[in-house]
């Protein structure tokens, strides 16, 4: 056989290769079937109760938990974990990597259950939490405290390595940002309002309203950073090949694949060792193609691979919504309806998707517009009243319950009929 003929078989093989994570990838990212579900998950910056500036130790954090902590896993019992924990509903509470506690939900099969359930297991959390003297604050970015990785596992270290290689922004992005992600069933394989591709469509259409709309962190050491929703900024600045919207332009499924297998490797998973990370610039692709000196990855690893990825609507078999900045107290119940109400009810979906897209024709970027300006911005403000305006009337038309009605409500009158977001608040505290 000729060295032509072998360099044929291997590019053969390594074709295969790529088709087989490209199937695994595709076939995983999305689950479609009637639109029915939603869920919430609700990043918190834990902080001392007496002075917010303080840092906050992992023991300390873990001792407050304790009591949702899951029984019999050696993992949990360390300091430096971040395995689940369970909360009074069998929602799962976990710690992220600068000690941010985040609740996720189950699924729910109404609004209604989604927030009655959540309301509930955040008291309990809360009530942990005053207990020992700490607090959850909901806000985007920590507008007072440095970043400062407090759990200590090696795909946290991985993670931090890799993203030190871009800047200071990943580490801002691990340890001090925290976010409402509201999730919502991907839609059948139809080609109306419930269908996945226009559901899809509409969530990147509507993704800067929301940005804007609910932008909340304004502070950065104390001081203003010029950008209603600095945790936006820091997105912004990151990995774009990890950060950034996927193209648009065919099916969800083909266009995720596609980002999926260009995006970077972040860490390689070796149970056992203390050292995960991964070659500098190998890619998904290149690394399914050519494994060299890695051991040939997964489907574990290519699944892991995905959870390390993060544009602002993100396919795990559902849609996750990750654009939107923590917010104040109750305040997550706002995005959750409005987000809901969007995607669940024809024509509030008819409606939003011609608000938002006509930011499409404006000049710049609508993402980086939003985070830099919220809803001071009088195309994306308009956009906003619009939006909200559909919003409102679906969740009369689904009867949803009076104080979710009301907490909209209220959210238009304060800030959205004003042209203004919880940014603006921290802000005036300030000044």
């Amino acid at each position: 056989m000729t060295v032509r003929n072998l360099d044929r078989e291997d590019e053969a093989e390594r074709q295969i290769r790529e088709q087989q994570a490209a199937e695994h990838i595709h076939g995983i990212c999305l689950k479609t079937g009637p639109p029915r579900r939603v869920g919430v998950e609700l990043e918190w910056l834990v902080r001392d109760a007496r002075d917010p500036a303080l840092p906050v130790p992992a023991e300390r954090i873990a001792a407050a938990v304790s009591a949702f902590g899951a029984e019999g896993s050696e993992e949990k019992a360390l300091p430096s974990s971040s395995a689940p924990g369970v909360l009074p509903s069998g929602a799962a509470l976990t710690t992220e990597p600068g000690g941010q506690l985040e609740l996720s939900s189950l699924p729910a099969d109404s609004l209604a259950e989604c927030v009655r359930t959540t309301a509930a297991d955040l008291a309990a959390l809360r009530a942990a939490a005053a207990d020992a003297g700490l607090e959850l604050a909901g806000v985007g970015l920590d507008p007072f405290r440095r970043p400062r990785r407090i759990l200590h596992l090696p795909r946290y270290a991985a993670m931090e390595a890799y993203f030190d290689r871009g800047g200071p922004w990943g580490r801002q992005m691990m340890c001090a940002t925290a976010s409402v992600q509201v999730c919502l069933d991907a839609g059948d394989d139809g080609d109306g309002p419930s269908g996945y591709r226009w559901r899809w469509r509409l969530l990147h259409e509507i993704g800067p309203v929301l940005v804007a709309a609910f932008a909340n962190s304004p502070l950065r050491d104390g001081q203003p950073t010029g950008w209603r929703s600095s945790r936006q900024q820091v997105w912004a600045h990151m990995d774009p090949g990890r950060t950034r919207p996927p193209a648009l332009d065919g099916d969800p499924r083909a266009d995720w694949t596609e980002y999926a297998l260009d995006a970077e490797v972040m860490c390689v998973c070796e149970k056992g060792s203390g050292d995960w990370s991964a070659p500098p610039g190998l890619t998904l692709r290149d690394w399914v193609r050519c494994p060299g000196r890695l051991r040939p990855p997964t489907a574990a690893d290519m699944s892991y691979h995905l959870s390390t990825l993060f544009p602002p609507v993100r396919p795990r078999g559902h849609f996750e919504l990750r654009m939107i900045d923590a917010q104040p107290g109750d305040g997550w119940v706002v995005p959750t309806a409005v987000a809901s109400a969007l995607l669940s009810d024809p024509a509030a979906s008819a409606a939003a998707m011609t608000a938002a897209g006509r930011l499409r024709g404006a000049a710049g970027d609508p993402w980086l517009t939003a985070a830099l300006f919220g809803p001071a911005n009088p195309r994306l403000a308009r956009a906003s009243r619009e939006c909200f305006a559909a919003a409102r009337g679906a969740l009369q038309r689904q009867q949803a319950p009076a104080p979710i009605l009301a907490a909209v409500d209220d959210y238009i009158e304060r800030y959205v009929s004003r042209d203004r977001c919880p940014a603006d608040d921290l802000l005036e505290e300030v000044r």
